[in-house]
């Protein structure tokens, strides 16, 4: 059983001040516990508006908040509770399905799903991507396809795997929590309980299970064969 000391606190992996929602992040023991609180706090502190311009064929349903200058496609589908800051593109094909809160000046692209996660300001997450049960820190980027597994095959609850042992997070599901400013490639898949530091960058194609420490690349040694071709018999 791996020490919970070894492991970031949010306050390593995020900076507050690229949140409004500070307050949800207080008095954490790890991390990831800030994913069970975010239903209550969007239910006590959610304040319904609609500030920006949604195109008639956006559904919007439930409880949510879109701010001043935010963008929301054409397919677009919220069902709250959901808030989203200003200045932010919602694009076609898009899913929020409860529980997301999107910072300011994000991009939620085509056809990316968001369920139970918090996205900090200046995020960006363009292309067929799914986020559950996860949060991602100021400036981070997931390349086309990147995808956060938050649920094992075999069933039972999340384990944060390190180099010396595992701690079990307590949580059923649990996807990644990915420090400020990391890329992620296209493609990349982050299986359930990773924890990525600040500063990162994740190769296409790389499987991450694990802890990684700040400013680290991670990526494959694959060698490509270049083959000549030749023509079928007759």
């Amino acid at each position: 059983m791996e020490s919970a000391s070894h492991i970031p606190r949010a306050e390593a992996l995020f900076d507050l001040g690229q949140t409004e929602h500070t307050s949800l992040f207080d008095s954490l023991g790890q991390a990831w516990e800030v994913l069970p609180r975010i239903g209550d706090y969007l239910r006590d502190t959610l304040r319904v508006a609609q500030l920006g311009q949604a195109h008639a064929q956006a559904v919007i349903e439930g409880d949510v908040f879109v701010g001043e200058g935010t963008v929301i496609e054409a397919g677009a589908l919220i069902r709250g509770p959901a808030w989203i800051g200003r200045n932010c593109c919602i694009g076609h094909g898009a899913t929020l399905r409860g529980n997301v809160i999107v910072g300011d000046d994000c991009v939620v692209g085509h056809a990316v799903e968001l369920k139970n996660a918090v996205l900090f300001n200046g995020c960006d997450v363009p292309h067929f991507n799914y986020v559950g049960d996860s949060v991602l820190g100021h400036r981070v980027h997931l390349g086309a396809g990147a995808m956060l597994s938050n649920y094992r095959l075999i069933r039972g609850n999340v384990n944060v795997r390190t180099a010396s042992g595992t701690l079990d997070s307590g949580l059923a599901k649990f996807g990644a929590l990915i420090g400020d400013r990391t890329e992620i490639g296209c493609n990349a898949v982050l299986n359930p309980g990773a924890i990525i530091g600040r500063d990162c960058l994740l190769y296409p194609n790389v499987t991450f299970t694990g802890v990684l420490p700040d400013r680290r690349w991670v990526k494959h040694k694959t060698e490509l064969a270049g083959v000549e071709k030749r023509e079928a018999a007759g």
